[in-house]
């Protein structure tokens, strides 16, 4: 029974030791393990140039507008906004451009987002607003009194605003027409804003650069909105330079 006892007593023993001793291997495995991968993380930091890899901007510009200015049937980045930023890149002006439109949206929509806008920073703003008001034959003293609000509250922050000229289609009649057309020069006179006359020049009406709608420009559409835009876009940046 001794010698048993014995014999057992040995084997756990050496049973124990050995569990020491793998337990000791793992231990140390992994203590390399991570030592390696911080080895790595060191090398890597070290080998990094010092200064930021996030691409800094020179200034926010953000387009707030309707479907417009969504691209709506378009992709993203054949809206006028992302088109615009590429433009601007291209003949270096380090801007990012924020695509701040919804389809459907009347200047009245515009005014109740304006405060959510602002949270966004932006240097400049692109207005273009108030189709939707047209085509549904809002009273044009609204449409004016919407936008003109905007415009003050942006001004209030220092923010350039580069205001987008519409035009209305002649079956809502001459007078309303008129009115429509004429609002966007009289708010850029009276709050002295930089003013693109018609936002849809040489596109609106052209089935060629239109999509099946006869709305919404095609890709092709919006590179020509912005190089007509692009002119009072580069105004603003100057003018935002100066501030």
């Amino acid at each position: 029974m001794t010698a048993q006892l014995a014999t057992r007593t040995a084997y756990l023993d050496t049973r124990n030791q050995g569990l020491k001793n793998m337990h000791k291997s793992i231990y140390s495995f992994i203590a390399i393990f991570y030592l390696t991968i911080a080895l790595a993380a060191c090398g890597e930091e070290t080998n990094s140039p010092p200064e930021q890899t996030r691409k800094e901007y020179d200034g926010t510009i953000l387009a707030i507008g309707d479907s417009l200015t969504e691209g709506l049937g378009v992709e993203e980045e054949n809206a006028y906004p992302a088109v615009l930023q590429n433009k601007l890149m291209d003949n270096g002006y380090n801007y990012r451009v924020i695509n701040a439109g919804i389809s459907g949206e009347t200047s009245s929509g515009a005014l109740s987002r304006i405060e959510w806008a602002l949270t966004l920073k932006p240097d400049i703003v692109i207005l273009v607003t108030g189709a939707n008001d047209g085509l549904r034959g809002i009273d044009t003293k609204l449409i004016a009194a919407n936008i003109t609000d905007i415009v003050k509250l942006l001004k209030d922050r220092d923010i350039v605003v580069v205001l987008g000229g519409m035009q209305m289609v002649q079956n809502l009649g001459q007078t309303y027409t008129r009115e429509f057309s004429t609002l966007y020069q009289d708010i850029a006179g009276d709050q002295n804003v930089i003013l693109i006359p018609s936002f849809l020049a040489g596109v609106g009406g052209n089935p060629t650069l239109n999509q099946s709608d006869g709305i919404h420009p095609t890709a092709d559409g919006y590179r020509l909105i912005v190089e007509n835009i692009y002119p009072y876009v580069v105004e603003a940046i100057e003018k935002h330079q100066t501030h």
